[in-house]
């Protein structure tokens, strides 16, 4: 393999990256809520008010939770666009505010590391794979529209078939991962 290959885009490559950065960005948002825990709690309660209550029904849940992640990912696809960069920025965001939300549970609400876990890795295998695909699907585009073959307006709906597709298979993981945080994780982590 020359220099020249092994130095190409993988979208594989990208993929396992984004769900690093959320990784590793959500240890710092932990720390950061850890350090700063008047700043976390502003951050959390800002996030609980933009997201609005949760309902009694779980098929109301299901939805709500549903369309606010397919509008993450359409925006995680679409920021790709912006020289590939978004998706990285967008997940380092969710990973730091899901480290900072785990923090704040754990200080205020008294909730254990492993109810907090049993909170979020039902649903989170699903749905966090899910965003950083959409993420993929942006930088697909982006890369394809950039260097690949062919006239301007060629590359772009090449790019656009590829994205979609990827954006397609984001849309049926976070249907599952929506039907699982709406309906078995409450039971699994004990909330009702």
């Amino acid at each position: 393999m020359s220099e020249g290959n092994s130095r190409r885009f993988s979208p594989g490559r990208s993929f396992l990256l984004l769900l690093g950065v959320f990784l590793g960005v959500s240890f710092l948002g932990y720390a950061f809520a850890t350090l700063n825990n008047s700043g976390a709690l502003t951050v959390t309660r800002s996030i609980a008010q933009r997201m609005g209550p949760l309902y009694d029904s779980s098929f109301r849940n299901f939805l709500k939770i549903f369309t606010n992640n397919v509008t993450v990912a359409f925006f995680m696809m679409i920021s790709g666009l912006f020289f590939g960069l978004g998706p990285w920025l967008i997940m380092g965001f969710n990973g730091f505010v899901v480290g900072v939300v785990v923090r704040v549970v754990q200080s205020v609400r008294g909730f254990s590391m492993e109810r907090i876990l049993l909170g979020l890795i039902p649903h989170g295998v699903f749905e966090i794979p899910a965003l950083a695909l959409a993420g993929t699907a942006g930088i697909i585009w982006y890369r394809e529209i950039v260097g690949g073959d062919g006239e301007a307006g060629k590359r772009f709906q090449k790019g656009a078939v590829k994205a979609l597709k990827l954006f397609a298979a984001s849309v049926l993981l976070l249907l599952v991962a929506a039907f699982v945080e709406a309906y078995i994780t409450p039971r699994v982590a004990g909330l009702r």
